[in-house]
């Protein structure tokens, strides 16, 4: 069986770069995998205290974006992770056959932590454990991921392989990643030699996919370029990094190839192509903004929709769960102790 599972940290208005690098891949996973589980991760958000202050409006405003950009809830199931308590119950289990030496040579509590080292959470050094029990509690074969998360998905690997190797039992998939699209690393609008992101003091930094139109038209409009034509071959665009940003976000939101894109507007000046990109990110975004208002403005809906999802999360954590409690030789709650006894127990001291 083909399982997908991927997810992400609901910590604000979720950008056009979530929307290409991830959601607008699982999509066309729906159709080509036996079973898709999207998750909203909260517990991952916990690591940096500012992402709480709305955590619960974040994770609606997450799973909004999600159905409103073409995650079907009735194809695909659409879930919180703090909802299924096995993740943190496979979490600590896996940290305990975590060598530390894994942990501090990852790439990305380095570039977090920074000099603060010392003072950073112990969440924020155990993320990728958890992350590797996020999948492999559903036992998932595929996992899509940009190209910042490959390093961790690689941990995850060599975290299943240690773990069935360690108590002889091929229990855990290595699953294999998925990186698809011409764009899954958009930057920012204002620099484009980094990531478009939240944490951006800048608003005309991103495209959130909660812009109207008229903004979306002027992020557009006031993006950073060049005074230089476009060329006719992308690779004539590594040194423009603001420029093939912009190509990138038409090629993929367009479908084509950013080789393709650059041999349409050959010669063309920016003045010129992004009145067309204006037009493509007007079309293929307020849709969705106006959707996830929709969405946002009926609570219940969403609610019922995580709430479906988590039941089928749940069952299924939990039947995988089963079998690690088994292996490492975890006593049942029901056994070696007469279960009348127990509650004749908890009577008295009631």
């Amino acid at each position: 069986m083909k399982r997908v599972l991927s997810g992400i940290r609901p910590t604000g208005d979720i950008h056009l770069g979530n929307y290409l690098g991830a959601i607008q891949n699982w999509i066309s996973m729906q159709d080509q995998m036996d079973e898709n589980l999207f998750c909203i991760v909260d517990l991952h958000a916990l690591t940096t205290l500012e992402d709480v202050k709305n955590l619960v409006g974040n994770t609606r405003i997450m799973a909004a974006a999600y159905i409103a950009s073409g995650i079907n809830p009735d194809q695909s199931t659409i879930f919180v992770q703090s909802h299924v308590p096995a993740h943190t119950e496979l979490s600590w289990i896996l940290s305990c056959i975590t060598p530390m030496g894994w942990l501090n040579r990852m790439t990305q509590f380095k570039e977090k932590a920074g000099k603060q080292r010392e003072n950073a959470c112990l969440g924020l050094l155990a993320y990728p454990v958890l992350m590797a029990a996020d999948i492999l509690i559903y036992k998932a074969t595929h996992v899509p991921v940009g190209d910042d998360q490959k390093q961790h998905l690689e941990f995850t690997r060599d975290i299943a392989g240690m773990f069935n190797r360690e108590f002889k039992k091929d229990i855990f998939p290595l699953p294999d990643p998925i990186i698809k699209g011409p764009a899954t690393r958009i930057m920012s609008l204002r620099d484009g030699t980094a990531k478009m992101s939240k944490s951006d003091t800048s608003d005309y930094s991103r495209i959130n996919l909660m812009d109207d139109a008229d903004t979306l038209a002027l992020k557009i409009r006031k993006a950073k370029t060049d005074a230089d034509p476009l060329p006719a071959q992308v690779k004539d665009l590594e040194a423009r990094p603001e420029a093939h940003n912009l190509v990138n976000i038409y090629a993929a939101l367009s479908g084509q190839t950013a080789d393709q894109v650059c041999k349409t507007f050959a010669g063309s000046y920016f003045s010129t192509f992004k009145k067309d990109l204006t037009d493509l990110v007007v079309a293929k975004i307020s849709p969705i903004g106006q959707e996830m208002q929709r969405l946002l403005k009926d609570k219940g809906e969403l609610d019922q929709v995580l709430s479906r999802g988590s039941m089928r999360a749940n069952t299924l954590a939990e039947t995988h769960m089963q079998e690690v409690r088994d292996i490492v030789g975890l006593l049942k709650p029901d056994e070696g102790v007469n279960r009348t006894r127990q509650m004749d127990v908890l009577k008295s001291i009631a």
